[in-house]
């Protein structure tokens, strides 16, 4: 709204003496400057926002009253303070502010923003009727799983699709890219690029609702990976450094470095108050909605596989569950008794059972995080 503001103000002082007062607002036609606004706008909102969000939460005794699934499980000495009754969706004030501050600095008139912005605002819904069900039931058990999976894989096969249908952007479907090559590996492969798409909408939307389970993890992570969309977006949709670089040049793509840079912002607030010992947690709301941004997102800027690397300890902790209960099963099958291979997944929980700290757990994914967003920025110039 402020492009468009400010834009219309210039065209208004064009010859009268108010064109050099205004000319400062030429500021608003560079990407860097709203997306450096969008940031700080989440940021504030959420901190302005935290305290009341917390308030109202508790009013509605939308909190976790139960133990967590590492709780239950028993055997967990490491943790020092329990997450029974803090107030949980919390994920709604990232939402809220995301959407506000990226509807405030970029040009609405993008169809990836809108695509984007409508993708989240999906996937909240689905996260919040899943914590809602969990709230209700006094357990972790939620949503069906297969009611989940069958909302997100209809939202991508409708982003798949739609992006497909359309000239100026069938070929984020059809021509496939991997990291570290400058060319698609396959071209006119539209149901390979279908798959791929629906895989990393839906695969991101889970893995960042899986690592969701320690006090900032999540939040913080996404944090790390926004900042590398921040820098793939912006050259993406900049003509002459997608050339240089040998990048998908993808028209429009820049609009989203402003939706990154708020996610930065909103994801910074709301770590504010779910770092540990946290005073909530943004449940399914928030991480399916900001797992599913990063997939589509990675998607729209041609990059899918970048977002592999980008968010390893996403990969890695959505690996380790489908690993545990595909062994569990297959064991329990073929001999009878289950059996595991951490002593529980994610495997964040599997080092909390190690004895490691909840804080210690935390900052040394953080740690692996950044070691990986270094290596999905490599990929810029390793081609």
């Amino acid at each position: 709204m402020l492009y468009y503001l400010s834009q219309s103000l210039l065209e208004w002082s064009t010859g009268t003496e108010w064109a050099d007062r205004l000319s400062f607002l030429r500021l608003f036609r560079y990407i860097t400057f709203r997306g450096a606004g969008a940031a700080l706008t989440a940021l504030a909102l959420s901190w302005w926002l935290g305290p009341k969000v917390i308030h109202w939460l508790k009013q509605l005794k939308f909190g976790q009253d139960y133990k967590d699934k590492a709780e239950t499980a028993g055997d967990l000495t490491s943790r020092l303070l329990s997450k029974k009754g803090t107030p949980t969706m919390g994920g709604i004030l990232i939402v809220v502010t995301l959407n506000f501050s990226t509807l405030l600095w970029t040009q609405l008139d993008n169809t990836l923003i809108l695509l984007t912005l409508l993708s989240v605002v999906v996937l909240t819904g689905l996260g919040f009727y899943d914590d809602y069900a969990k709230i209700m039931q006094q357990s972790g058990a939620g949503a069906k799983s297969s009611i989940k999976l069958w909302v997100q894989g209809a939202l991508a096969c409708f982003i798949a699709g739609y992006l497909w249908a359309i000239p100026s952007t069938s070929k984020l479907i059809t021509d496939i890219m991997v990291p570290f090559y400058k060319h698609p590996i396959a071209t006119g492969f539209g149901v390979a690029g279908l798959i791929l798409t629906v895989l990393t909408i839906v695969g991101s939307s889970n893995a960042v609702n899986l690592t969701d389970g320690l006090d900032g993890l999540a939040i913080g992570c996404t944090v790390i990976v926004s900042f590398v969309f921040v820098v793939l977006t912006y050259v993406a949709g900049n003509v002459k450094m997608a050339g240089y670089l040998q990048v998908p040049y993808v028209a429009g793509a820049g609009e989203l470095t402003v939706f990154c840079a708020a996610m930065i912002g909103a994801g910074l607030g709301f770590l504010w108050y779910n770092c540990h010992p946290a005073q909530m947690f943004m449940g399914d709301t928030g991480s399916l909605a900001l797992g599913g941004a990063l997939g589509i997102v990675a998607v729209l800027i041609h990059q899918p596989l970048v977002l592999v690397i980008a968010g390893g300890v996403f990969v890695v902790e959505a690996a380790s569950s489908m690993l545990q209960t595909g062994w569990f099963r297959y064991t329990r099958k073929r001999y009878g008794t289950g059996q595991r291979i951490f002593l529980m997944a994610p495997l964040h929980h599997h080092f909390e059972k190690k004895g490691w700290y909840e804080s210690q757990v935390v900052m040394r994914f953080y740690i692996l995080c950044v070691l990986c967003a270094v290596v999905a920025l490599s990929t810029l110039k390793i081609r």
